[in-house]
């Protein structure tokens, strides 16, 4: 049996394109292919640079960092992360107003009735009632810039708190490649110029480098960016564009100058015809500015970025062209694609290394052997798609939920008609406040709750069950959740404090950013 077992295995993996794509798929594959027959080759050249937008991560990340069995205080000195608790919005439900979509819980269950139900019924009914975000651990944190690990202990306050990082993308590659090389992974330099499909079935057989070199495979992980070398060059799996939604196309990003202690939490600040990132590292800012061509240019937008900064710039800007969307097969024949060759999402609510991930940990999950069975390649397809679509409508939101009429973009944006998916859930939420998550969805009642009310859209009622509960008792109830909730936050370290005693990169900032 185990001959018969071993004979079926794959035995070559070839992987196209390094950058975070390909090294976090090598990486989680060295960690768990440790059966002695199997190789990895990933195949990248220095002379293409690194996309490198998405520096900024939500909580799963911390499921990788557990996978690989890696020491997250060695992680976050070596790709000078900081600490993320949430996202705050600046400017996008109308000029001069911000929210924050934070992570973890808002406060807690009563005799088995939501939370935000009684809240919703407080709040419209009494003008002292905290806004929600005052119920939040995390997001309370972020705004008086506080970090600490949560608790284990699910009696404790703390055991709410959720984080993610941020991190300087091109040092976690790196990082992720001394891992995965001292697994056995081989690197080799070079550019794909041709790809060699086999007669008889259409599946790749080997590709040829610049160089010359022939290197054959049994499957074949495309983690080529946008150009889709296997997967589309190759293999026409076709895309699937969605900019009728998400009409942005264009994104410049540049590093500045770190002038203060780092925030934990990442700043979307929308503009005429898009919006600006602001990521805090230890050692520089992430900046960038996402737009959409049709309504700004390249210069404006640039000018739109410089004019977000508070400090000089230390590199110069890199143009991204994109169309948001997804390609129609991800795995095709014995190929698949992960990271910028599968589709793209605009970074707004830091979903592109996830994707990564989630495209990683549904491989293992599904992984083939050498009959490759066509129902895992259909399963992963479907997963696949239906989370690229549902973050999609999560995105879209925040376009259309918005009052901002003061220019052609805007007015665009909030009058297209969006996925019927889209329009069930919000005029589920306006009927009673109700929020459901379908099938594995990443976005939760609270991830949708926060972005929901933040951009202003308000029910009409809450859930009867409510009314059940005695008014007073409730009240008490959510007063004191608020006090709890504030005193500790304020006796956590400051963000800057805990980095300094756990995690600071090894040399000191300011000698790094000169």
């Amino acid at each position: 049996m185990t001959d018969a077992l071993s004979r079926s295995a794959i035995r070559r993996i070839v992987i196209i394109g390094g950058g975070t794509a390909g090294w976090m798929t090598a990486a989680a594959l060295s960690r768990l292919m440790r059966n002695g027959h199997s190789s990895i080759t990933l195949i990248e050249s220095d002379e293409i640079g690194a996309i490198g937008v998405g520096e900024a991560t939500i909580p799963p990340i911390t499921a990788f960092n557990k996978l690989l069995g890696i020491d997250e205080n060695d992680f976050v000195a070596k790709t000078q992360a900081t600490f993320k608790l949430g996202i705050e919005f600046v400017d996008w439900t109308r000029r001069g107003h911000r929210y924050i979509h934070p992570f973890g819980e808002y406060g807690l269950d009563i005799e088995a009735v939501k939370f935000y139900q009684i809240w919703l019924k407080l709040y419209s009914l009494e003008d002292d009632i905290p806004y929600i975000d005052e119920f939040n651990l995390s997001a309370v944190a972020a705004k008086l810039e506080r970090f600490l690990k949560p608790s284990t202990d699910p009696r404790s306050v703390m055991s709410s708190l959720a984080y993610a990082f941020h991190f300087d993308a091109t040092q976690y590659a790196a990082y992720l490649r001394r891992y995965a090389e001292a697994r056995g992974v081989k690197r080799i330099e070079g550019k794909v110029v041709d790809t060699t499909l086999r007669s008889e079935d259409g599946f790749i057989e080997a590709i040829r480098l610049e160089s010359g070199e022939k290197i054959g495979g049994e499957f074949f992980i495309d983690c080529s960016g946008f150009r889709g070398l296997l997967i589309e060059q190759a293999l026409h799996a076709g895309y699937e564009s969605w900019t009728r939604w998400l009409p942005c196309d264009r994104a410049v990003a540049a590093p500045s100058e770190r002038v203060r202690d780092p925030i934990p939490y990442t700043r979307a600040s929308a503009h005429s015809a898009g919006w600006r990132w602001r990521i805090p590292l230890q050692h520089r800012t992430g900046n960038g500015c996402v737009y959409c061509s049709e309504h700004m240019d390249d210069e404006t937008a640039m000018a739109q970025l410089v004019a977000g900064l508070d400090s000089p710039l230390t590199g110069e800007p890199r143009y991204l062209k994109f169309t948001a969307g997804r390609r129609k097969e991800f795995w095709k024949k014995n190929c698949v694609a992960i990271g910028l060759s599968a589709g793209f999402l605009e970074p707004l609510e830091s979903t592109s290394i996830h994707l990564i991930q989630a495209g990683v940990s549904k491989l293992i999950a599904l992984f083939p052997d050498g009959e490759f069975n066509p129902i895992e390649r259909d399963e992963y397809n479907r997963l696949t798609a239906l989370q690229f679509e549902q973050i999609r409508d999560f995105l879209i939101l925040h376009y259309h939920a918005t009052e901002r009429d003061d220019s052609e973009f805007w007015r665009y944006t909030r009058s297209i008609p969006i996925p019927e998916t889209l329009k069930a859930k919000i005029e589920l939420f306006r009927s009673k406040g109700r929020i459901f998550r379908f099938q594995d969805e990443l976005f939760g009642e609270s991830n949708w709750l926060s972005v929901l009310l933040g951009q202003n859209i308000r029910p009409r009622t809450w859930d009867p069950f409510v009314d059940a509960l005695d008014y007073a008792q409730i009240r008490g109830q959510l007063m004191r959740m608020h006090a709890l909730i504030r005193s500790t936050a304020e006796k956590m370290p400051r963000h800057q404090a805990y980095i300094d005693r756990f995690c600071a990169a090894a040399k000191p900032v300011r000698e790094q950013s000169k």
